[in-house]
């Protein structure tokens, strides 16, 4: 084991004695995409093993952990009014205040935590937060305040505790960081350059999650299918791109739904869409980020292909895979976008008809050099344009939705649904939400439902009887 590991791994031992006997607990509070929900389930993990137990409350917390995200503007705004709140919680009951993730990585923020919130205990970054429990240690024993963050990019350290959320559905991270450096985006600067995961460590921990019962696994990375192509790929291992591992995964018995996010489309090549393909796990829904349907705002945003080369990739996966389907994220407002550009953006949806479209206003981000661009588009057209969007996409969801209607769909039960406790709840292929009435002992299970109804963002069904 990594002599890393095996350091923290004391750490945790040292402060699980510490806390013997005291009943403390922890809230964790996750901002951002799911590589920051898959770094918080091993923050967990660690703090879990450090005789914590987890609440939802935050007032009855020992110790309180942010994990930041800097996509967008409003999760600053989320913090700072988070890190309001629980100032009255630690001075009544001496409250533990950590903030990690990608926000700490940004130094403008690092400073105005220091001048207006100067009750934090630690900060760390994307690249230490292996360290937490040699950071927790020092505070707890010298009650300083703890700063441990790095410019470089960190390397990826395996064998932290992990406590998940779900017990039917997991994510498994294959890569951190990203080279691509889109003009709109902060990630490169604060997860780093791309770093692969051993295959044989990626393999090693879906078996185990198989054999723990998990029935879904979705592969993360900022660039899935750029895996293996950069930084250390000198692995003792007969995989050696992406394509591979899908195909690896596929094979791994007791799973029965493999996805992954997100994609480049610069870098889909056609033995990845020949894997998805031929790999009956591999759900038939591809997360394909278009931004714009502009090609100059898509040089503009330096995405590296154009509208033609998107849409002429979205027509040759559709010839390869009859039965494939769409989601993308769309940015709206990006600086120069001119109406004839967002004409261009809805155009792109209409002919692709995306299954599920993830729409976001432009948000400036310091550090970025969309931030120093200086045409600007005003707000109310973006809020104008964004409106616009919406209602094409959710016109295309409405008519999309009715073609499963008849149909009988394979879903994958994940537990009871969280706005009517007498239905179940679980997705199609396509990740589809379907509501139905059934047994609780059906949770974990892929079963058969025959599509009665359409509900915009979710659809309605029953059990299908083969008789």
């Amino acid at each position: 084991m990594n002599l890393k590991i095996d350091t923290e791994l004391d750490y945790i031992v040292k402060i699980k004695k510490i806390n013997e006997g005291k009943n403390l607990k922890y809230f964790i509070l996750t901002m951002g995409c799911q590589l920051n929900e898959n770094d918080s389930e091993k923050i967990s993990g660690m703090i879990e093993n450090m005789g914590y137990t987890k609440t939802e409350n935050l007032e009855e917390a020992d110790l309180v952990v942010f994990n930041t995200c800097c996509v967008r503007e409003n999760a600053e705004d989320r913090l700072f009014g988070k890190l309001g709140e629980v100032k009255k919680i630690k001075e009544k009951r001496g409250t533990i205040i950590a903030i990690g993730g990608c926000m700490m990585q940004e130094k403008h923020i690092v400073e105005k935590l220091k001048q207006s919130y100067p009750f934090f205990d630690i900060i760390f970054g994307t690249h230490t937060l292996h360290k937490f429990p040699e950071d927790l240690y020092t505070k707890i024993i010298d009650n300083k305040r703890i700063e441990d963050i790095l410019d470089i990019d960190g390397e990826i350290i395996e064998g932290l505790p992990i406590t998940r959320n779900d017990n039917i559905k997991a994510s498994v991270t294959i890569m951190n960081g990203c080279n691509n450096f889109c003009t709109y985006c902060i990630v490169p600067y604060v997860r780093g350059r791309e770093r692969s995961r051993n295959p044989k460590d990626v393999i090693n921990e879906i078996k185990e999650l198989a054999k723990q019962g998990y029935k879904e696994i979705t592969l993360l990375g900022q660039n899935v299918n750029s895996y293996l192509r950069s930084g250390n790929t000198d692995f003792d291992s007969n995989i050696k791109s992406f394509s591979e591992l899908l195909r690896e995964v596929n094979k791994i018995n007791g799973i029965e739904r493999i996805r992954f996010i997100s994609p480049h489309p610069k870098d889909f090549t056609d033995d990845v869409i020949e894997a998805i393909r031929d790999c009956d796990k591999v759900c038939k829904i591809i997360h394909l980020p278009l931004q714009s349907g502009s090609t100059q705002i898509l040089k503009s945003m330096n995405r590296k292909y154009t509208k033609e080369q998107y849409l002429n990739l979205v027509e040759k996966m559709r010839k390869m895979i009859p039965e494939i389907s769409f989601s993308t994220d769309i940015i709206v407002g990006f600086p120069g976008e001119t109406e004839e550009d967002f004409e261009d953006t809805l155009d792109v949806v209409r002919k692709v008809n995306f299954e599920q479209v993830y729409m976001f206003i432009y948000s400036r981000r310091v550090g970025t050099p969309g931030d120093k661009m200086e045409n600007q588009v005003p707000e109310e057209i973006k809020h104008e344009r964004f409106d616009r969007l919406k209602q094409l996409v959710e016109s295309q969801i409405s008519e999309n939705n009715q073609k499963y209607i008849g149909t009988i769909q394979k879903v994958l039960v994940e537990g009871i649904s969280k706005t009517n406790n007498e239905l179940l709840t679980g997705r199609t292929d396509s990740n589809k939400v379907v509501n139905f009435f059934g047994s609780e002992e059906l949770i974990g299970n892929v079963v058969e439902l025959k599509i009665t109804s359409e509900h915009m963002w979710y659809l309605k069904g029953e059990l299908f009887d083969k008789c």
